[in-house]
């Protein structure tokens, strides 16, 4: 059982960005009211852009009033996860404070749990989900396209204590053949999640298990935030 040892204060904040595709997304909370966030599709102008976002998101708070950052650590574009990685690190290293770095699928993952109310659900295959006699959430499954016709893969379950989540099959690069036997010989019912689009809309989930992180006493140095690429961005 995950013992919850602290709160963030009321007059305390954290932030967390989502950058692995196109689209920026940011997300700012002191878990005591409705996060406050939003999703713009730049493109290529993100990197221009993603500076004026944030103080604009900060407001009237200040920079002063963050406890800690989280940020989306990939799968997914290169350009994208490095951009939002390095504002994430600098900002916690100026700002001395943690950086959280949460995996893309996870965050899918994560925002399928709580959209969703489980707890009276029952599955029938590997299609659906399913709850134990003790009272385990659904396995899920993510997969999202990824460069020369691979699939990125994992398989996540949330905590009984919704403590956060736990990965059963660590984010990996697949053939897609691969991907579906490894689907087809999973040894529990799942429920099987595409991520496609609107990921960046994924930044409150980036948030929300940041802050089950942080609860338990986990302060990531901001060295210790890294990207995850899966792919070289170009065939070698």
């Amino acid at each position: 059982m995950t013992t919850i040892i602290r709160h963030l204060p009321l007059n305390k904040y954290a932030l967390a960005l989502h950058t692995t595709t196109p689209e920026l997304g940011l997300a700012i909370s002191n878990f005591a009211d409705y996060p406050q966030s939003q999703v713009w599709n730049l493109g290529r102008d993100l990197s221009s852009h993603i500076h004026q976002y944030l103080i604009e998101l900060i407001k009237p708070r200040t920079w002063a009033d963050l406890e800690f950052i989280a940020v989306a650590k990939g799968p997914g574009g290169f350009t994208g996860t490095r951009i939002g990685v390095v504002t994430a690190r600098t900002l916690a290293q100026q700002l001395k404070i943690p950086a959280f770095t949460v995996s893309t699928l996870a965050a899918v993952a994560w925002q399928e749990h709580t959209a969703h109310n489980y707890s009276n659900s029952a599955g029938k295959d590997k299609n659906t989900t399913s709850i134990t006699n003790n009272r385990q959430y659904p396995v899920i499954a993510v997969e999202m396209p990824a460069q020369r016709g691979q699939v990125f893969g994992a398989i996540y379950q949330p905590n009984a204590d919704n403590s956060g989540i736990t990965a059963l099959l660590i984010d990996k690069v697949f053939t897609p053949t691969a991907w579906q036997e490894t689907l087809a010989n999973w040894h529990t019912s799942y429920q099987l999640i595409s991520a496609t689009s609107q990921l960046a809309a994924t930044v409150n989930s980036i948030l929300d298990l940041a802050y089950l992180d942080w609860q338990q006493g986990k302060n990531p140095h901001w060295s210790e935030a890294l990207p995850y690429y899966g792919q070289h961005p170009i065939d070698i």
